[in-house]
């Protein structure tokens, strides 16, 4: 069986081995991983969402949008 499985999985591709049983996306990385990836993002503020703004990058920059008559 393990010869034609072989063969199915190079005709037709692999199954994806993300999901879990109920279907959710379930990426199989270690605790230590998902830590470091919370640590990158919440310890930085350049990536916090909720203070992003492109004005402020703009003004930093020295970027001018056109401005509107």
């Amino acid at each position: 069986m393990g010869i034609m499985k072989a063969i199915g999985d190079f005709l037709f591709g692999k199954d994806p081995d993300i999901f879990d049983e109920k279907g959710n996306v379930r990426h199989k990385f270690p605790e230590e991983k998902w830590q470091k990836w919370n640590e990158r993002l919440s310890g930085n503020p350049e990536y916090d969402w909720r203070k992003h703004g492109a004005k402020e990058r703009a003004q930093k920059s020295g970027d001018r949008s056109p401005q509107k008559p």
